[in-house]
């Protein structure tokens, strides 16, 4: 049995490409991990504070790069780290406060890697494909919304 097992029922194969979404959306926008997330099985979303709207060739950028980052087939592993640990390699600024001292974290390749409490898939072949359903902008927060196929 898995030591932690994760806490929360996401869908797997949404909840891992969240992880792939949001290191793409550091990458590309120099931004923090979403603000607010809402996973479900057939469309989910993501809440984004980004300084503008992206225009039309980014989106399309983000989409291009999540997928290309899911057709490599990574694994996604978890491993356990003191908190102090992994404060030193990883944003730990959204956990609560009560957290336990050992972290579960989830790596998809060498691509991401993050806390996490959630379910995910073994490796990014079982996701699907990514698609931008629909993203709109106010007040400084960009909200996309996006399934897989």
């Amino acid at each position: 049995m898995e030591r932690n097992p994760p806490k929360k029922s996401y869908y797997p194969p949404m909840h891992t490409c969240e992880h792939i979404l949001n290191r793409t959306m550091v990458r590309m926008f120099a931004c923090e991990r979403s603000k607010s997330t809402h996973i479900e099985r057939k469309k989910s979303r993501c809440d984004y504070l980004l300084p503008k709207e992206p225009v039309p060739e980014q989106v399309e950028e983000l989409a291009y790069c999540v997928n290309e980052v899911i057709q490599q087939h990574l694994p996604v592993t978890i491993e356990y780290l003191q908190k102090e640990v992994a404060a030193e390699v990883l944003d730990v600024s959204k956990l609560p406060k009560d957290v336990p001292e050992t972290l579960r974290i989830v790596r998809v390749g060498d691509y991401d890697a993050c806390p996490c409490i959630g379910d995910h898939v073994e490796n990014t072949s079982e996701i699907g494909i990514f698609q931008i359903v629909s993203h709109n902008y106010t007040d400084g927060c960009w909200r996309l919304r996006f399934k897989l196929i």
